[in-house]
């Protein structure tokens, strides 16, 4: 037989090659679906039934999506794998804004941050925990991979079983319900012998907020001259810490290592979880004495100049053997910048910037930005990566020096300040002149009183 190809054979092994692409986007970013349409009803559900069982309910869809991944094998296996990620994004979109909420409102106030970035810790031990079984001795293999993928489900079990013995939110409770003396034994549970006479006056005070505070519309966040600053803010602090190219590294690390020449890639990339969870834990401690704003600009600074040896190192791996070696550490140190400041500060700082009324919009408005960056990211990454080559991270260079500046002169610190302070600091960054009705307007821009 004539082993040359043919045009045909040619034409219809692109065609195949095309369509595993697109089906791997697929697959990668219908999580982001997933998490983009359930990202707006993470609020409305914890105040309907109350934070934890919303997270009890939440977690039926993460066993559903790993169930459908768990027995992808037998079916059609990139529909029943489209279609369990897509539920467990539904849960992810959930959880991801139910998790901080929860959080927010049950920690001391001199340990909110912490606690905060606490969730963000939790969330990368869990990619590492998922890339070491994933190894190909482990689970990572053709016999096993559909294991890999049921075990998703296991997670939400342990939490649902956690879930019974925590309380539920005591600012739920007294604000949302009006139980005071639910409230004032969740408290107990939670602080233990420790005097909770502050935390209960300062419920009552917001409480007090909230009451003179209708509920905000997202469209009104954007029409009302109170909220627009703020939820501008918000918005951009997500679209950053997404288009700053980071899960373009965390979703296809792998074949940018093999790229780079590295022997081992799957090991440099589980090299890549150790350092982002280290990091994250390091931010832990970070957050509540340098600040956010500084932090996210640190972070920011250090991912810019990361980028630029990074695409240097691609660009130049052809000519210098060594370069593999600058693009391996770059891509380390991108994601520990990543991890200090821009990966968990978003997530919290945008429910420091509101009030009882309009913070359910706002924190819906934000995760579904940062749902939707992430789904543009996981689809169009390949295709920019085989367009731009190994300028890519050039572009995303660019990218992360724009978010950089504008956050130097935009957003302000929440750190130690009051809620009249961090509405003085939004004023100042619009260029308006204080004044004491606008000063009255803005006192309600700050969740609680932040550390």
């Amino acid at each position: 037989m004539d082993s040359i190809p043919t045009p045909l054979a040619e034409e219809e092994t692109t065609a195949s090659s095309n369509l595993v692409t697109m089906l791997w986007s697929l697959s990668v970013s219908s999580f982001a679906i997933g998490g983009m349409i359930a990202s707006f009803f993470g609020g409305w559900l914890g105040d309907r039934i109350g934070r934890v069982k919303a997270m009890l309910v939440a977690n039926i869809l993460s066993l559903a999506g790993a169930l459908l991944m768990g027995f992808s094998k037998l079916g059609p296996s990139h529909i029943l794998i489209i279609s369990g990620r897509s539920l467990s994004g539904l849960y992810c979109g959930l959880i991801s804004g139910l998790v901080p909420m929860y959080i927010g409102e049950i920690a001391p106030t001199t340990l909110r941050g912490a606690l905060g970035t606490l969730h963000q810790l939790a969330i990368v031990t869990g990619i590492l925990i998922s890339q070491i079984v994933g190894l190909n001795f482990i689970l990572g293999n053709h016999e096993r991979w559909h294991i890999l993928l049921g075990l998703s489900g296991v997670p939400a079990i342990i939490q649902s079983l956690l879930l019974l013995f925590c309380p539920e939110s005591p600012r739920y409770l007294y604000i949302k319900l009006d139980e005071e003396v639910r409230a004032k034994k969740s408290l107990k549970r939670l602080r233990g012998d420790a005097d909770i006479t502050k935390d209960i006056t300062e419920m009552r005070k917001e409480k007090e907020e909230a009451s003179s505070e209708q509920v905000v519309s997202i469209i009104q966040l954007f029409t009302n001259s109170s909220y627009r600053q703020p939820i501008l803010v918000s918005l951009m602090l997500h679209l950053a810490q997404q288009f700053s190219g980071i899960n373009g590294i965390f979703y296809y690390s792998t074949s940018i290592f093999q790229t780079a020449g590295i022997s081992q890639p799957v090991y440099a990339t589980i090299g890549v979880g150790a350092i982002n969870t280290i990091f994250t834990a390091v931010s832990v401690f970070l957050v509540e004495k340098a600040g956010r704003r500084s932090l996210f600009l640190i972070g920011m600074s250090g991912m810019f100049v990361c980028a630029i040896f990074m695409s240097l190192g691609l660009v130049l791996l052809n000519k210098l053997a060594w370069m593999s070696y600058v693009s391996m550490v770059a891509i380390f140190l991108f994601v520990s910048f990543f991890e200090i400041g821009p990966g968990p500060i978003p997530w919290f700082m945008v429910a420091e910037f509101f009030s009882q009324g309009p913070r359910t919009a706002a924190l819906a408005i934000a995760a579904f930005s940062n749902w939707a960056c992430n789904f543009i990211i996981a689809l169009c990454f390949q295709y920019i990566a085989k367009f731009c080559g190994p300028y890519v991270f050039f572009l995303f260079a660019g990218v992360i020096l724009a978010f950089t500046l504008f956050t130097f002169f935009k957003v302000p610190e929440t750190k130690g300040k009051s809620f009249e302070e961090i509405a003085a600091e939004f004023q100042k960054k619009r260029g308006l002149a204080q004044k004491p009705k606008a000063a009255v307007e803005m006192e309600f821009l700050g969740a609680t009183e932040t550390v």
